[in-house]
């Protein structure tokens, strides 16, 4: 299997949507790296996984870490990366595959592809919210503890 094919067509439509979305060109390259990091970690985990969705969610999570990270580096909001890495995850294949068979009178195929479509974007808004979150609260423990620190020190206790 050819691992190399799928992640530069990733970076491709990356980088052609990050140009569409306006994104600023000093950021562009790292907004399409993010959409080929997350085909490169789905398909390397192919070798190991065989559930779809699980797939799916360490893409995104792998996405949303990076996104998060590059947004704090660069100071820039974590959209900028986080919409653009997402495109080549998104299941519009399968959006339109459910609607062709409802359309065609296919309604068990329509069925189950619409729920499996569903399981997949699921699993990206489930990774997006997973790290998003955990990133929120581990900058509120920081702070949090960092304002405690400072408190000691202001008031000259070292307990």
């Amino acid at each position: 299997m050819n691992y190399i094919t799928p992640c530069l067509y990733a970076f491709g439509a990356s980088l052609a949507f990050a140009i569409v979305f306006n994104i600023p060109r000093n950021k562009l390259l790292l907004a399409a790296l993010g959409g080929m990091l997350g085909q490169l970690v789905y398909v390397l985990f192919q070798l190991v996984i065989s559930n779809e969705v699980i797939l799916y969610l360490l893409a995104t999570i792998a996405i949303s870490l990076y996104a998060e990270v590059l947004a704090r580096l660069t100071k820039s909001p974590t959209t900028i990366y986080l919409a653009v890495a997402l495109i080549p995850l998104v299941p519009g294949g399968g959006i339109y595959y459910t609607m062709l068979y409802f359309i065609n009178g296919e309604i068990d195929l329509g069925i189950s592809t619409g729920i499996h479509t569903l399981l997949i974007s699921g699993a990206l808004a489930v990774g997006i919210i997973m790290v998003s979150s955990t990133v929120n609260l581990v900058r509120k423990v920081m702070l949090k503890s960092k304002k405690r620190i400072g408190k000691k020190f202001k008031y000259g206790k070292n307990t």
